[in-house]
């Protein structure tokens, strides 16, 4: 992260606590890591930003909106003038969840060789991070990009907005009889996939709130 000019790391549940042999690892990026909050939950890192990224294998099975790691560095960079950008890496072994997964409105692959394409954690957050940085050096100028990003005009709603959002929605459908108590996942799933794909803006959401309010008040 600090070769790349990052510095705001949030680590969610470790394993344990960061300690003699993490610093020593740190190699002179120590700040980093003592400057690093930790909380229990993703929805708690993530509260406060507009724009999730999660890093996942491409999957098959539920289409997501994508991102490549040049796009990501891009729309981080780009989206980051208007409020905290995250970029979520799961673990070691088995990467995020699919509940944590859904949290992100996007997702970013690295198009690895497909005959051998296996990464490790660190070299995935090094990739991504490049990208970034790579993307800033275009805005600032430094490198004579013709492609270098924007920052966007448009306002999008917080992580803890829409968490609030997919709440109501579940539970207005609920009301009306359209989500069966006992299986709720794959519809919310599904309603989720599809207002990452589509965005929707901060007025955009404060309509679809008002809309799912006229329907409960309708139902009492």
């Amino acid at each position: 992260m600090k070769t790349m000019g990052l510095n705001d790391l949030y680590l969610v549940d470790p394993v344990s606590a960061p300690d003699g042999q993490a610093s020593a690892l740190a190699a002179g990026a120590g700040d980093v890591l003592a400057n690093a909050k930790t909380v229990s939950t993703l929805s708690e890192a993530i509260a406060d930003c507009g724009l999730v990224v999660g890093t996942s294998a491409r999957s098959r099975t539920h289409s997501w909106p994508m991102l490549n790691p040049r796009e990501c560095g891009r729309k981080t960079v780009a989206e980051s003038a208007n409020y905290p950008v995250a970029i979520v890496f799961g673990r070691e072994n088995n990467g995020l969840s699919n509940e944590e997964l859904q949290q992100c409105q996007y997702h970013v692959f690295i198009p690895a060789n497909p005959e051998y394409s296996s990464l490790n954690l660190a070299a995935a957050v090094q990739t991504i991070c490049y990208e970034v940085r790579m993307a800033g050096l275009e805005k600032s100028g430094e490198l004579n990009e013709e492609s270098a990003q924007q920052p966007t005009s448009e306002e999008y709603p917080l992580t803890e907005d829409l968490e609030r959002f997919y709440v109501h929605l579940e539970k207005t459908l609920s009301g009306t009889g359209f989500i069966i108590p006992q299986h709720p996942g794959q519809v919310m799933m599904k309603l989720r996939r599809m207002f990452n794909r589509a965005r929707v803006e901060s007025q955009e959401l404060n309509i679809l709130r008002g809309i799912l309010t006229s329907i409960d008040k309708s139902v009492k």
